[in-house]
């Protein structure tokens, strides 16, 4: 019982530490940037899919095209952050987000999968709030409480759980098109209370301002243009019938690659130097797995359950909420552990659990009944959950000038793991009935990753725990 009094007294004291307010503030912007992300995936995606007809590659990528936007938008405007106050950065994407409800209730009829693509597009707009909403909400405060602050601030993955919870139940008794319309009020409720309590410490270099606006335009108009191209390029050749439709599929697997590498070659140099280190790619990797892991799965896994399990759409949204929500609350959880034992430690024990639980997903739980499967998942969206605090508890450790663009290009490397696996997923389930291969593949990728880690245990040890007397804040960071 003293343990469990002296923690709560921790983190009341932590709060205490800096500007709260802005911290509940960037919780409900990323909150309900994360809850407009997943729409076209757990939230309204088996109602759209079902009234387009769709197949499980093109179904995952309905789902996947919000995830990929954000990852990419990530970037630009963990850039932006470095020229320009997030709070006119938060307002700039919340109201983006608030086209795709708007408008498909203002267009008569069913709209088309090219539609529902495009506007996917601005949808990753709430995904991308990230990058904002975690190095602002940490940076009025010390060093030895960024663990458990960008953990809370980061809690707003719980987003998900509305998605499960919230659309399904409207979807079914007033059209999914209508439904969608919840997610205005909820953006409206975090426009206003980001306008009014959000402070933002981080440095500054307005000379940036203009390049990284511009940076932010050619890269959301250049996501768009690559997104919606390669989807009718596939479409076309599918008709021409040179090759199997799945295989022309896998094309869709390349848009992480050319999409990133567009955003990072518009960066200046000296952001791009950061990719030059050798544990940026270590983070970008990890990130990957963790909330890569998180992100693709609450995207897909109402479609999971619905051809594993045989779910409904309102059955399959609840458990995948309450999945989401599993992952979201240890979130702060792992970041609180962090601050005390360092995250190296802690992802050591993350990166095995991952690997674990997808190999036992992918060989026990088809023959394990439905009830045991389930648990499977949930301990997969546990691991995930930990790890994402982890791994961001040690961001501003090892960057702690430069929160604003590692967090973005760390932050963009999860949105591209989530695409992938969604997409994988996917491809994988219209290729073999099954999703025991997809699995397996990311059960493997865990497992190298831990070895990595382990080899880096001892020199990142060197600086991966806070120092507890230190109370310099991270936004005045020398």
């Amino acid at each position: 019982m003293a343990t469990s009094n002296q923690s709560r007294i921790s983190v009341i004291e932590a709060l205490k530490s800096g500007n709260w307010k802005s911290v509940v503030a960037m919780f409900l912007y990323f909150d309900t940037g994360f809850t407009v992300w997943l729409l076209f995936g757990p939230a309204l995606g088996l109602f759209i899919s079902k009234e387009l007809g769709l197949k499980p590659a093109y179904q995952f990528f309905m789902a996947g095209v919000p995830l990929i936007m954000a990852a990419v938008l990530r970037i630009p405007f963990g850039y932006m952050l470095q020229a320009i106050n997030g709070k006119v950065i938060a307002t700039m994407g919340i109201l983006l987000s608030m086209i795709p409800p708007i408008y498909l209730n203002l267009r008569p009829g069913t709209p088309t999968l090219e539609e529902i693509i495009i506007l996917g597009a601005f949808l990753g707009m709430g995904g991308a709030s990230f990058a904002v909403a975690l190095p602002v909400a940490g940076s009025t405060y010390p060093k030895k409480y960024q663990g458990i602050v960008l953990g809370i601030a980061a809690a707003g993955n719980i987003g998900a759980v509305l998605d499960g919870f919230l659309f399904p139940p409207l979807a079914k008794m007033f059209g999914w098109k209508l439904a969608s319309l919840a997610a205005v009020a909820l953006l409206v409720l975090a426009l206003i209370t980001v306008l009014a309590w959000a402070e933002d410490r981080t440095p500054k270099k307005p000379e940036l301002k203009k390049h990284a606006v511009i940076t932010f335009i050619f890269t959301f108009v250049f996501g768009i243009s690559v997104i919606f191209g390669l989807y009718l390029l596939i479409n076309w050749l599918i008709a021409q019938g040179s090759m199997s439709p799945i295989k022309l599929k896998t094309m869709l697997l390349l848009l992480p690659i050319v999409i990133g590498g567009f955003a990072l070659i518009i960066l200046p140099p000296v952001y791009r130097s950061v990719l030059k280190e050798r544990d940026m790619w270590k983070f970008i990797l990890i990130y990957s797995i963790t909330f890569g892991g998180f992100v693709g799965m609450s995207s897909g896994v109402a479609f999971i359950l619905e051809s594993t399990y045989k779910f409904s759409p309102v059955t399959s949204g609840i458990i995948m909420s309450l999945l989401a929500l599993t992952g979201a609350v240890l979130r702060p959880i792992g970041g609180f552990v962090a601050d005390h034992i360092s995250g190296v430690k802690v992802l050591v024990g993350v990166l095995l659990s991952i690997s674990l639980f997808n190999f036992a997903l992918a060989f026990a739980a088809p023959v394990l009944p439905t009830g045991l499967g389930i648990v499977l998942l949930f301990g997969l969206f546990a691991s995930y959950g930990f790890g994402n605090g982890a791994t961001f508890q040690l961001v501003p450790l090892r960057w702690p000038t430069a929160t604003g663009i590692t967090t973005g290009i760390i932050g963009a490397a999860g949105g591209f793991g989530g695409f992938i696996l969604n997409q994988t997923f996917g491809l994988i389930k219209e290729a073999t009935g099954s999703f025991n291969m997809a699995y397996f593949i990311f059960g493997v990728i865990s497992i190298m990753t831990l070895a990595g880690l382990l080899l880096l245990k001892k020199e990142w040890s060197q600086w991966a725990i806070a120092d507890r007397n230190d109370n310099r804040v991270i936004g005045e960071s020398n």
